[in-house]
């Protein structure tokens, strides 16, 4: 987006993430960046720092002429909010959001082709436009969660601008984002609620003052009672999602009572190395998985294909890294240009989109 005129973003809801992507936006892509929020004082601050250009009185006139919109606000009321957005903008216009629960709100607005859930996995220790940053989202997974109404065109121009922020977007289905969600993002907040409580009762001794607790307490419960209306929010738009990993990990605390009551010393050998394995495994980048290979894909100009391709490749722990789109003149077929990481996840992307009844050819890296 770069290249052509200086596009025009409408962020509603300035906060932290909100007025990071204002930031982002006017530093990399020189946007025009317009902004509404529920508190003035809070919008006018954020025209004061520079994380927008100017402030709008109502949602409509914030989209107004928007290419893209993004809907920053606690989940609880971004159904209204995209509806809202959806209704001011044009037919060219994407409107996404940063929400971390997506089942509900792509299940209430994912029938309009221009809206794509997003949700970036970027925050900080500290909230408010106050602690905005322009280099917040660099190096982050922003995962988008198209559906079979979304506009492939319109997707294109998202995750392109998101690549210019600095994300990795990368495609999910709703449900399985909130699956995964509620395991690494929700879950945690849960056990340091449960581990908080469990502590304050187990270590009071019947006067008013507690005893000092080591870093591994303090690490383990940072997240304890933070924001309490936002993760109720949370808690509440993923319950089945959340309460189904509360029991999961019950079962998996039942088991490690057992064996920890049993008392082999290496059977708990064992199961402690498992878990840092297991840790060093989730936490460790796919930033070296090789250079960009250029997958060329012929396919039918029918909706639902561009996010069927993304899909099937973020299933598969294939990242697209970039994508481009050739419609045919008479718009009846067309190809798709995707750039993914490394030999091995071209081959594996390649298999995907053939399974999926397209013709695709494989170029080397640097070809």
């Amino acid at each position: 987006m770069t290249s052509g005129p200086s596009p025009r973003v409408a962020v509603l809801g300035v906060g932290l993430i909100g007025g990071s992507i204002g930031l982002a936006a006017k530093g990399r892509l020189g946007a025009e960046v317009v902004g509404f929020g529920h508190r003035p004082q809070t919008v006018a601050r954020a025209v004061e720092i520079g994380a927008l250009d100017r402030g709008a009185a109502t949602v409509a006139e914030a989209c107004e002429g928007a290419e893209l919109v993004f809907c920053a606000a606690p989940v609880a009321i971004l159904p209204a909010m995209v509806g809202e957005a959806l209704r001011a903008s044009g037919p060219e216009t994407v409107v996404t959001d940063v929400g971390s629960t997506k089942r509900e709100l792509v299940k209430a607005c994912g029938g309009d082709e221009r809206f794509i859930g997003g949700h970036p996995l970027a925050g900080a220790e500290t909230a408010g436009v106050e602690n905005a940053r322009e280099d917040l989202f660099e190096g982050a997974r922003w995962y988008l969660t198209p559906t079979d109404r979304s506009s492939g065109l319109l997707y294109d121009r998202l995750q392109r601008l998101l690549s210019e922020l600095g994300a990795r977007p990368q495609a999910i289905d709703a449900a399985s984002h909130d699956r995964l969600m509620a395991t690494v993002s929700h879950m945690p907040h849960v056990v340091a609620n449960a581990l908080a409580a469990e502590a304050a009762q187990a270590l009071t001794d019947g006067t008013e003052r507690l005893p000092e607790v080591g870093p591994s307490f303090r690490d383990a419960t940072r997240v304890a009672g933070s924001n309490p209306s936002i993760w109720a929010d949370i808690f509440a738009t993923n319950r089945d999602a959340v309460a189904g990993s509360v029991e999961s990990v019950a079962r998996r605390l039942g088991e490690a009572a057992e064996l920890i009551r049993d008392g082999d010393r290496e059977r708990l050998v064992a199961w402690h190395a498992a878990a840092g394995e297991d840790r060093r495994r989730l936490l460790e980048s796919d930033s070296s998985a090789g250079p960009l290979h250029e997958l060329r894909i012929v396919v039918d100009n029918r909706p639902g294909t561009i996010a069927e391709l993304a899909l099937a490749l973020g299933e598969a722990g294939v990242n697209i890294e970039d994508m481009a789109l050739y419609p045919a003149p008479d718009m009846t077929s067309g190809a798709v240009t995707l750039w993914v990481a490394g030999s091995a996840g071209a081959e594996r992307a390649a298999q995907l989109v053939r399974g999926l009844g397209h013709t695709v050819s494989v170029l080397g890296a640097g070809e």
